[in-house]
């Protein structure tokens, strides 16, 4: 049975968090992994919403860096499902930040981030998942790279699998 697809506005997310001490690293600015963990759980949000029900972290590929974090910055983490297939979905996150001490300043790509998400039903096991239809060319083109990546993402994956497979 074929789902009906969901427009990518149906299930894009925002989420916003101000930095504080207890997110800093050794050096004083924010710690990774408190982004990637803003990160999670704005595409988790965005993976539920698009499936309709409970969806678990299953890769979490192309996290990149662009700038630090301070505390007492705004931190906008910024989701959208890119992708859908049977029961997995990408979800692409940019997250930007505002400084607390300048106001005014437009806020700063801090950093980017794809995720795979796998709908779950009661059972635990894949349930399928609504494609995307996408609304815009700028959602075309999203639609377009997370099919690349996923080829990618697969091509890896046998190659680690023939790796593990006895030699003759």
């Amino acid at each position: 049975m074929a789902l009906d697809p969901k427009p990518t506005s149906a299930a894009r997310t925002s989420l916003s968090h101000i930095m504080t001490a207890v997110d800093t690293n050794l050096l004083g600015t924010v710690h990774g992994g408190v982004i990637m963990k803003l990160v999670d759980d704005v595409a988790g949000a965005v993976a539920q919403r698009h499936s309709g029900g409970p969806a678990v972290t299953a890769a979490m590929d192309g996290m990149t860096f662009l700038h630090p974090v301070r505390v007492g910055d705004l931190v906008h983490a910024h989701a959208q499902v890119n992708w859908a297939g049977k029961s997995s979905m990408e979800v692409g996150v940019r997250v930007l930040a505002e400084p607390w001490d300048r106001a005014g300043v437009p806020p700063t790509k801090v950093a980017t981030a794809y995720l795979v998400f796998v709908a779950v039903g009661e059972n635990g096991h894949p349930r399928p998942v609504p494609p995307v239809a996408p609304e815009t060319e700028e959602d075309e083109r999203r639609l377009r790279e997370a099919e690349i990546r996923r080829q990618h993402r697969l091509a890896r994956r046998d190659e680690i699998l023939a790796s593990r497979a006895p030699k003759p």
